[in-house]
């Protein structure tokens, strides 16, 4: 659904538009002027005297973005910082005109707030989504024969895949997702009744019972390791817990130079102490199994 400003918002946003247009366009001397006198000074009068010059470029650009049903006085404001990142990064040295340059920036900075914002589900997160999203409907409508009242044809997904240089799969999922809003898990299932989505939704976290088997056996796995832990030298405990046991493991070539050992030492030492683990642990998880299965027995 498209977004429809308030009737004071409306004005302001005319109010500006008229005011950027009214701005003079700079010579390209002047230009690179201004430009080198807010990168090499740091001049904000010059600075401000270029991006106001074209931010017609903005308004452009936002009004060809107005039909993706977001504000356009949002779309000019991201235009408008498009346009400032732009004068930032301009380097008049290349001799490219500031306009060509910035046009880019603008439209860059619109599109990612579009794909932001269109909806609260992530859109376009890779080169070819983000092709698909701005160019599926023109192509839908360009293609002579790609649409029916019903959505793509085969062979139009094929030929837009095609031009965009994407998967047909690809295609049928932005159509997909470009055919269906966001709609609300608190909205009804119908008018007459009060059943809304939210109710049909299954919850996938543990059980009660589930959480409190899980601590247990947590807790049981840990006073295991605790008690074989004890079996070993002081030397392979350290190792063994500073490799494994804590967030930042570290390195065999840095434990050997706390211990004043090789790295080869080191992995030695830690290889014989897991095995010393495995066979003190594998008693234990064994008996556990046949106990277990004596119980449900």
């Amino acid at each position: 659904m498209a977004h429809i400003d308030d009737q004071g918002t409306q004005r302001s946003n005319l109010d500006y538009i008229r005011s950027s247009m009214k701005e003079p366009l700079l010579e390209r001397e002047h230009e690179a002027d201004l430009a080198r006198k807010w990168r090499n000074e740091g001049d904000e009068r010059a600075m401000h005297e270029l991006v106001k010059s074209y931010t017609r470029l903005v308004i452009a650009a936002a009004s060809r973005y107005k039909n993706y049903g977001l504000p356009l006085g949002d779309l000019i404001q991201e235009g408008n910082i498009g346009l400032m990142q732009a004068a930032n990064r301009f380097e008049p040295e290349r001799e490219v005109r500031f306009s060509t340059y910035a046009a880019w920036w603008i439209r860059a900075s619109i599109q990612d707030y579009i794909l932001r914002n269109w909806s609260i589900v992530r859109t376009g997160t890779t080169a070819a989504q983000k092709s698909l999203f701005f160019n599926l409907r023109r192509l839908r409508t360009k293609i002579d024969g790609a649409a029916t009242e019903n959505g793509l044809t085969s062979e139009g997904r094929e030929k837009i895949a095609k031009i965009l240089g994407v998967r047909v799969k690809d295609v049928e999922n932005m159509e997909g997702r470009m055919s269906g809003g966001d709609q609300s898990l608190n909205a009804t299932l119908s008018e007459d009744g009060d059943d809304d989505f939210q109710s049909f939704l299954s919850d996938t976290r543990p059980n009660p019972e589930d959480i409190v088997i899980g601590i247990k056996d947590a807790g049981t796995r840990s006073a295991w390791l605790n008690s074989a832990l004890k079996t070993l030298s002081d030397r392979e405990q350290r190792i063994i817990r500073e490799r494994h046991l804590q967030y930042d493991t570290v390195t065999l070539e840095d434990l050997g130079k706390k211990l004043g050992v090789s790295k080869e030492r080191v992995r030695q030492l830690e290889a014989r102490a897991m095995q010393k683990l495995k066979q003190n642990l594998e008693p234990r998880i064994g008996k556990d199994i046949k106990d277990m299965l004596t119980d449900a027995a």
